[in-house]
């Protein structure tokens, strides 16, 4: 989190969950009010000695914060408190309004932006030119780190500036922090920083925070950095911003044995220097370094053949505007779009466009440097969604009859997944959230209680994959790394898919970052061949013999560790790139970091993706990702933070208007997350006093943790349950878009894309509804009166049980090695197909339904049934249902459910059809366990 880099607190007196850039712009606001007001007093106004003290608190709370800047710099910054202390208070108003309004136009980041008097004071981009001129040569800045004087940082700004040329790519200046610690602050609060440059020796500790939040990164730090020499600090600093914000380029000057530092620290930087012999190959590796992330090889490609005259003689009339330039009725269509969307269509894969499906050149760059982006080993894009990107994923690793343990809550597309594979399916359950009709996730004694029953079944051998959403639709959040150790603890070969459809941001914030598959598996890798890690495997091991691993119950109650020597760490993810980062819909991406990768998987990964991606993918789409992917890397921690301080700033004004808070209210970590999940007993991710200290605890040890960028708002007080809500007033009176409901929440989610004026939109938009009800509650009759309080007591305490998943009929059921005992996997493709034979299925209503089984008979669901929301499936094919289940479906108020038809009822399976199945299973089971006890005796 962007946070007051001395104790967590704003730095000024302002409303909480202020963030440094709130401050920093507040405080600028501030300081040009109270300056111009004192410029015009009278020296004998009463008013004057505390205007001037609210003064001095601004410039205190703004020194420490300029000084991660380079604009306005440590001088500029420096005069305008020498012409306030001398009392200059008009030159100082006009100097402050001068810094604010060109930090508030942001038009520092191009040329031509100093103006000479207030006329000229700039407002914003105020020409054409300008605007092409910031396209053309967008600005960074660099972060110095070396404690040199005024005089010397002032001679280094003047050399940069100078060395500037008319022909450049990009533009920067430099940020000079004279410390270890002003370099972690500078780091994390300034986005325009691009590169890092630490030289020679430098103090630890930082010269304007006397409590440095920014600690709490360092926890867990293998080393002091204050008891190291001042010649070892820089290999150290660097390592620590690479694991803050690894997009930043490091170089890193010594004067010592450049050799062998390079030979230690080689990996961390892009490149060491020895002292001043290569000032100039210093600059030119600046730019060559914040090039590579800027390239977007396909967008380019793109771009040129657009502009290529071309003669198609092949597909798509469409591609270069052709059909649309002459035709007499369709014009608008070209009108609307715009041209260039046109041009760019093309079915060709020459001409550097490459093909997606064997990309060789523009296209294979795309996925390296996506790769590099989203820290993974390989990456490859997706034109057609994340549904399409799980069955990619689930086809290339699981093979018929293989047992994959899946989240019931999961998306659709993976249910679907597993019939197209052939999966034999265990559903896991995640924990019931009853009182807000939603499911959290499931928690690890869950999936190691399901590994331990299949071992005892003598079925381990057959688990192939767990898959698990990260983050869930309402911001739960797995512990990733710690789950993947004791599942591997368990089954060393075991396979993760980690569907993170709506966590693809995750990876550009030092917080969220730790709980990403990708970041989790690099760790364990590294984790698995350390030295430190093998003496620690070999102390758990030691304590935990064979006759522990027998205890069921002592390997549930133990935090296990995988044997470094079997483990393999084999994790992929899944992202909707559109959803929550800067893609065209539909564009996806598939990560990937699989140690066996090579050897096991590849060519069915390749089969499994010719199998499922279009020999016509959309361009636009893939370009919109390569852009996306540039954008991520060169401002995603600025964007991600900036979501994340807009939902804070929701929730507080929600929590503050009186209005509101009667009848909504946001739920908080302890709504969403048990106790018993929440090892660090933080109740709620903001304190007053400490700042974002709590979030950060929360998410380093608690086994689920809650994106802050969630926010579920509580509405069960308004009478009125979600689907209401979002129909008759977000989406059809004003034209808020949400995605997710359930009977009592409505679920708002920011994203980089969200700005304070619609934060602003929507708070206004609340209060409405708020008065709203008001208004009609008020003028409500007795009776009326006893209806809505009835309605507001079904939506807040009485809400109908959440149903956990029943069982599969034996008929699809698995069973163990001995062949003698069922067990909980199902075979959800064969229950799937017999379903469309038409003479095995009938329909029951639900009072048909309820007095079935009321007279004993097992009514099996023969199709996926859907209500939205929840949105996941209540049932799946082959699957019972149950009285709880039948109750569920009677209390659901939404008019939305897939696979169940009001007129008709549940399409289940006839009992004729059940025991032909049963049959035939039975016999697909002997075969299937004498392979297997076959295989096992040899």
């Amino acid at each position: 989190m962007s946070m007051d880099p001395g104790t967590g607190r704003s730095a000024a007196p302002l409303s909480r969950h202020r963030s440094v850039w709130e401050v920093r712009s507040e405080s600028w606001i501030g300081l040009v009010d109270q300056l111009s007001q004192l410029a015009k007093l009278p020296l004998d106004d009463p008013s004057r000695e505390d205007r001037l003290t609210t003064v001095q608190a601004l410039t205190e709370a703004l020194r420490p914060i300029e000084a991660c800047w380079a604009f306005p710099g440590r001088r500029a910054f420096t005069d305008l408190c020498t012409f306030i202390d001398r009392g200059d208070l008009a030159l100082a108003a006009v100097g402050a309004r001068r810094i604010h309004r060109t930090l508030a136009s942001l038009t520092y980041r191009h040329e031509g932006t100093a103006p000479k008097n207030d006329a000229h004071l700039p407002s914003q981009i105020e020409s054409e030119q300008e605007y092409r001129a910031q396209l053309r040569c967008p600005y960074f800045e660099v972060l110095v780190v070396d404690d040199m004087p005024a005089d010397e940082e002032e001679s280094l700004h003047r050399r940069v500036r100078s060395e500037r040329r008319a022909d450049d790519d990009f533009v920067y200046d430099v940020v000079v922090v004279p410390t270890f610690e002003d370099a972690l602050v500078a780091t994390m609060v300034n986005f325009n920083l691009q590169a890092v440059v630490i030289r020679y020796d430098f103090p630890y500790r930082s010269i304007h925070f006397a409590e440095l939040t920014m600690r709490r990164f360092l926890e867990g730090a293998d080393v002091d950095g204050e008891l190291l020499p001042e010649s070892e600090r820089g290999p150290l600093l660097g390592r620590q911003i690479a694991h803050l914000r690894p997009e930043l380029d490091l170089y890193l000057v010594t004067d010592v044995n450049v050799e062998d530092v390079a030979a230690k620290a080689g990996d961390t930087f892009n490149r060491i220097f020895f002292g001043e012999e290569d000032k100039l190959e210093l600059g030119h590796s600046l730019m060559q370094g914040v090039a590579e992330r800027y390239h977007t090889p396909f967008f380019e490609a793109l771009r040129k053949y657009a502009k290529q005259p071309t003669g198609v003689f092949h597909a798509l009339p469409l591609a270069r505007g052709k059909s649309i330039m002459n035709s007499n009725w369709i014009g608008d269509l070209g009108e609307f779009y715009g041209m260039n969307l046109f041009m760019a269509e093309t079915s060709a894969t020459s001409g550097g466009l490459d093909s997606l499906l064997e990309p060789t050149s523009s296209l294979k760059l795309a996925q390296e440097y996506a790769a590099r982006a989203f820290g993974s080993r390989r990456t490859f894009l997706v034109t057609n969604g994340t549904s399409t990107a799980n069955k990619i994923v689930v086809q290339a690793i699981v093979r018929p009859d293989d047992i994959v343990l899946v989240d019931r809550n999961c998306h659709k597309s993976h249910h679907y997944g597993m019939v197209l594979a052939g999966a034999q399916v265990t559903y896991l359950e995640a924990y019931p959230l009853h009182e807000y009709s939603m499911y959290g996730a499931v928690p690890i004694r869950h999936i190691k209680e399901t590994l331990l029953e299949l071992r005892r079944a003598g079925t381990l051998n057959r688990v192939r994959m767990v898959l698990l959403t990260n983050c869930t639709f309402d911001g739960i959040v797995y512990n990733v790394e710690r789950l993947m150790l004791e599942c591997l603890a368990i089954k060393p070969d075991l396979v993760f898919l980690w569907d993170e459809a709506w966590f693809a941001f995750a990876r550009f914030h030092p917080v969220y970052r730790q709980r990403t598959g990708m970041a989790s598996a690099a760790k364990l890798t590294q984790m698995f061949q350390s030295e430190e890690y093998a003496k620690r495997y070999a102390e758990f091991a030691s304590s935990f013999d064979d006759a522990a691993w027998a205890d069921d119950e002592k390997v549930l109650n133990t935090r296990l560790l995988p044997d470094p020597g079997k483990a393999r760490v084999r994790v992929y993810a899944t992202q909707s790139t559109h959803k929550t980062l800067t893609s065209l819909r539909q564009g996806s991406m598939i990560h990937v970091w699989d140690q066996d990768f090579k050897d096991k998987t590849e060519e069915a990964f390749h089969e499994a993706y010719m199998t499922h991606t279009s020999t016509s993918p959309n361009y636009q789409i893939l370009a919109s990702l390569d852009v996306g992917r540039r954008q991520v890397e060169m401002e995603g921690y600025e964007l991600v933070q900036r979501q994340l301080e807009l939902a804070m700033n929701l929730r507080d004004h929600v929590a503050a208007h009186p209005l509101l808070r009667r009848h909504f209210r946001f739920l908080t970590v302890t709504d969403l997350v048990p106790e018993e999940f929440r090892e660090s007993q933080v109740e709620s991710l903001y304190n007053i006093d400490t700042g974002w200290a709590n979030l950060l605890k929360a998410w380093r040890f608690d086994e689920f943790a809650l994106d802050p960028s969630r926010a579920t708002l509580a509405i069960g007080l308004t009478g009125m349950d979600g689907d209401t809500i979002k129909n008759k007033y977000l989406m059809d009176k004003y034209d808020i878009q949400i995605n997710k409901t359930s009977r009592n929440t409505v679920l708002f989610m920011t994203n980089i894309g969200t700005t304070r004026s619609t934060i602003a939109y929507l708070l206004g938009v609340l209060v409405k509804i708020a008065g709203d009800v008001d208004e009609r509650v008020a003028d409500m009759s007795t009776p009326e009166r006893r209806i809505h309080d009835k309605r507001v007591r079904s939506l807040t305490l009485e809400l109908p049980p959440l149903p956990n998943f029943s069982c599969f009929h034996q008929a699809f059921r698995g069973r163990s090695l001995d062949g003698r005992t069922e067990t909980r996997d199902g075979d959800v493709r064969s229950a799937f197909f017999l379903g469309y034979e038409d003479g095995n299925c009938e329909y029951l209503t639900m009072e048909e339904t309820a007095q079935a089984i009321k007279n004993g008979r097992e009514c099996v669901s023969a199709q996926f049934v859907i209500p939205y929301p929840p949105g996941f499936p209540i049932l799946v094919p082959g699957q019972v249902i149950s009285a709880e289940i039948l109750q569920f479906m009677q209390a659901l108020d939404v008019r939305e459910i897939h696979g169940f038809r009001p007129d008709l009822g549940f399409r289940i399976y006839t009992e004729a059809a059940l025991e032909q199945a049963g049959q035939a299973n039975a016999v697909w089971k002997a075969q299937i366990n004498s392979t297997a006890a076959q295989v096992e005796s040899e």
